[in-house]
Order: structure tokens, then sequence, then C-alpha cells
């Protein structure tokens, strides 16, 4: 069973890197640090001119980054609050926005279909590299070690090798929502506008799972697997969290959330623990053991 164990006041949620905070944005213009255990707000990050649509954390959590619909890229002193860099350069709002694994560059997409990578480090305000071989906009980004896997409308994944300078592409026919690595590191997990969640082999492309019920037609929704590897995930635009089986590709649970379109989900790194968002609200879910079930009846 799951149930909720926390909620609050927000648009858009991710967990950070330990699982013990939990980061909010929306359309208030605002980032938002919570504390996952307590549910309390700890503090609030004001700078964007318009609509905050991603963030993310630095490994040691002593810094965030943000993007937004006003075509920028924020970096933020988590202790402080204050506005480190702000970084101007797209040519459309920005869609996502993730660090590399040492903080030491931040990669932005856009709707300008492009991947912009910034160095954290250096007081130049422009962008180190620029990757444009989208012909429409970015929508999702993730790194993980010298990897970066990117999707687009275009309905292409990119994953770039930085070690090696190679492009990847592996081509859905439709427009791209959502990308992630498999926690081992072999897989890409993709949601799309056809309603469909595919797991691909990394290295050559094949569709191993093909992840259908929910629905996925007009939003930009999250997918991602559980921290084992055991589930794929994907929020739908009818008011639920569909869990996958990721082997037999069966729905092994659809969680109800609300009455609207779920947006956002994070699983938490090591613990059976999900972060949902949806119209104003964050969830906390987690697994409810079977025998303080027994003991409470």
């Amino acid at each position: 069973q799951v149930r909720v164990l926390r909620e609050m006041s927000s648009q858009a949620g991710r967990g950070l890197i330990d699982g013990n905070y939990l980061l909010t944005c929306g359309s208030d213009k605002t980032l938002r640090l919570w504390s996952v255990g307590r549910g309390t707000l700890l503090k609030t990050y004001t700078g964007h001119g318009y609509e905050v649509l991603d963030a993310d954390g630095s490994y040691d959590n002593s810094q965030l980054c943000s993007c937004s619909s006003d075509k920028t890229v924020i970096l933020w002193d988590v202790a402080t609050g204050q506005v480190t860099r702000k970084l101007r350069g797209h040519a459309g709002k920005v869609n996502c926005v993730r660090f590399n694994e040492e903080a030491s560059v931040i990669l932005s997409g856009s709707i300008d279909g492009s991947v912009r990578c910034w160095d954290t480090r250096s007081r130049k305000m422009e962008p180190i590299q620029i990757l444009d071989e989208a012909r429409d906009g970015i929508s999702s980004l993730k790194v993980s070690e010298h990897e970066l896997l990117s999707g687009s409308v275009d309905g292409r994944v990119r994953r770039y090798d930085l070690r090696m300078g190679q492009l990847h592409v592996d081509f859905i026919n439709s427009p791209i929502t959502c990308v992630c690595f498999s926690q081992d590191g072999q897989c890409t997990l993709t949601s799309s506008l056809d309603s469909s969640v595919r797991l691909l082999d990394k290295n050559t492309g094949e569709m191993l799972g093909e992840y259908v019920g929910h629905q996925n037609k007009s939003y930009k929704l999250d997918c991602c697997l559980s921290n084992k590897d055991t589930h794929v995930l994907s929020c739908s635009e009818d008011g639920h969290v569909y869990y996958w089986d990721l082997v037999e590709g069966s729905i092994s649970l659809k969680l109800p959330v609300g009455k609207g379109v779920v947006q956002s989900l994070s699983f938490h790194p090591t613990e059976p623990c999900l972060l949902t968002a949806m119209e104003g609200s964050v969830q906390v879910w987690g697994a409810v053991p079977e025998v303080k079930e027994e003991a409470a009846d």
C-alpha cells in the first residue's frame, strides 16, 4: 500500500541528491526549498521574471540552478538565497536545466532547439558549448557521468558522449516529454505524446519495453524508473501515476493523486518514496508497512 506522507503547496517538485530535501518551482516565479521529513518550507528564492519551469540541486546541496519562461538560467547560493549568476543567451523559454555531477557545468535546454553548457566557475557570461542538432524545442535533459541525454519535440532522443565527442540518435516518431537513464546506466527511458513510455537499450537503440495505459497527449509529463530499476513510473493527464513492472510490462499500481494533470514526479534515490506534483501542490508518498497496517486494524 502507498499513502501520502506530506503535502506542500507548489507546482513542480524535484528531490535533491540525498532525498532529504525537496525543491519546487512554479508560476509564482519562485523556487522553494522544503524539508521532506518535516514538510516545512526552508527558503524561498526570488529572481526570475516569469514562471520557473525546472530546477536542479548540486551534488553537495550548496547550489541550485533554475530556468524560466524569461529565457534565463539562474545559479543560486542555497544558504543565502542570493543569485550567483544570471545566464542569458537562449532565444526562447528554457524548459529544462541540470548540473553535471561535479556542479562545474550547468546544462540548459530551450524551446529554441539548443542545449547550452555554462561554466559555473567562470565569470564569462557566454556558454562554453552550444549543442544545436535538434530541429525543435528541447523538452528534457539528464546527465550521467560523461553522457548527456536530451529529448526533443522533433521526436528524437540524443545521447552525447562528451568524452568521446560522439552523438547517438534514436527516433521515437512522437514529440518527447521526458528522458532519463536507468539506474544501472544500461538503458534510457522516454515518454512521448503518443501516451507511451519506451525503454531502450542505450547502446543499440533496441526497444526493450513499451508501457501504455496512461494519458499523455498535451502536456510535458515526467517519467522515471524506481530506485532499483524494478518499475517504470509515469505521470498522467487523468490524475494518476502509473507503475509498470519493468520486465512484464503490466500495470502494478495506478496511484490516484487528484483530479487534474499530474505533471511532475521524482523517485527517492534509495528508499521506496515518491514525489508527485499537480495544480499547486506537491505530495510525498511512501509505502505503508503491512505489519503496522495489521496492528492498526
